[in-house]
Formats: structure tokens, sequence, C-alpha cells
């Protein structure tokens, strides 16, 4: 897998690159601010990039504003966001194209190196992992005309599952409920979304958890 890394601080960004190269990734390019990020996007066309929000010259969402604008110019460049914070909008700018192929984790949450990898190579392949912090928020302001009105709680249960990047398995042991019947919600939640059979189900996936993140 050949990741970009984007981080200002050198302690963090030489440690994700060990981190990476250890676990069998090619780290193409490391930079250290958006401009940098954008270039390395397009010069490089990693299968993920590793990108924390705040980076120089103001610190606020620069990182985040490069992976918006690295996507209009790669469309669909897979990025994975890591941040000190929960910034909503920060989220609802990554989510905007509605392409799939994005995260957003906490820093503070990301010690379990194997949900780690699995979450990058989850967004390197088109899905999507969002931090349970991120997930909530973005709930707080639902619309009133929430396109999920029609799920039911479990179903809700289980897309806020889906999109915290959980397998069927890992759903079914957090519900303590069998395969085949998180199979069944799933299901369901396409149909009730309007999701149809002609995409794949990952393609399906994916849909859901941004009309889930989005609405």
């Amino acid at each position: 897998m050949r990741v970009v890394v984007a981080d200002d601080a050198v302690l963090i960004r030489e440690g994700l690159i060990r981190l990476l190269e250890e676990f069998g990734c090619e780290v193409v390019k490391a930079v250290s601010d958006g401009e940098s990020l954008v270039k390395a996007i397009v010069e490089h066309r990693p299968d993920v990039s590793v990108v924390d929000v705040r980076m120089p010259p103001s610190f606020s969402d620069e990182g985040l504003r490069a992976a918006v604008e690295a996507r209009r110019q790669v469309p669909g460049a897979p990025v994975l966001i890591l941040s000190q914070y929960v910034e909503v909008s920060y989220a609802d700018d990554l989510l905007a194209d509605a392409r799939g192929a994005v995260g957003y984790l906490l820093k503070d949450r990301v010690i379990d190196v194997d949900e780690f990898l699995a979450g990058l190579r989850r967004v390197a392949g088109g899905g999507t992992v969002f931090d349970p912090e991120v997930v909530a928020q973005l709930m707080v302001r639902r619309r009133r005309d929430d396109p999920l009105a029609q799920l039911t709680p479990r179903e809700r249960e289980v897309l806020s599952l889906m999109a915290e990047g959980r397998s069927n398995p890992a759903i079914g042991r957090q519900l303590v409920i069998t395969d085949s019947a998180v199979e069944k919600h799933i299901r369901s939640i396409f149909a009730k979304l309007g999701l149809h059979t002609e995409d794949t189900d990952q393609h399906r996936r994916v849909l859901a958890v941004l009309t889930y993140l989005r609405s």
C-alpha cells in the first residue's frame, strides 16, 4: 500500500512513517503543509493519505482544506484525517463529494495498531471509517427532514456501527445478535434508503454510511 503522510509535527510524522513501513506500507512522500500535500497526492496518486487537520501557517484547517482540494484534483483520492479534536464542519467538507474513501479518526484513539491499519486499508479500498465521537457529534445536528426517519432504532444502531468501519461480525458482537440478523438489518437499510441491487454491496454500504453521516 502506497501512502502519503502529512503532519507538521516531526515526531508524529516520523512515528507514522516507521509504523507504516514496519507493516509493509511504502511511504512515497511525507510533507508538513497543505500545499505540499496537494502536490504529493497529484504527483504520486497514493493508495491512501494520512493527514493531520491542523498544519501551517494558521494551524486551523489547512490539512482538511488541502485534502478536499486534492480530492477535487484527483477525484476520490482516499484520505484518512487524524485530529486532536472533533470538528464537525471539517467532516462535512470531507463528505461533501459523496465519493467515499474517507476517514476521520481522533489521534488519541489510534493506539490499537491493528485497528488503525484496518481502517487505513478500508479507506484505501474505497470504504469509510469514522471515530465514534465524530459520528456522535455529526448526529447532533440532524435535519428535520431526516432521510433516515424510516429506519428502526436497531437499524440506526447497525448503520452507526457501519459508519465506524465495523465489519458484520463485529457489529453482531457489539449488539449481541447473529451474523444473519446483521445481514437482514443491512438489507433492510439498503432497501429503505433506495440503494439498488445493481450496485455492489460494498458500494451500497459506503452510500448508506455517507447518507447517515451527511443527513
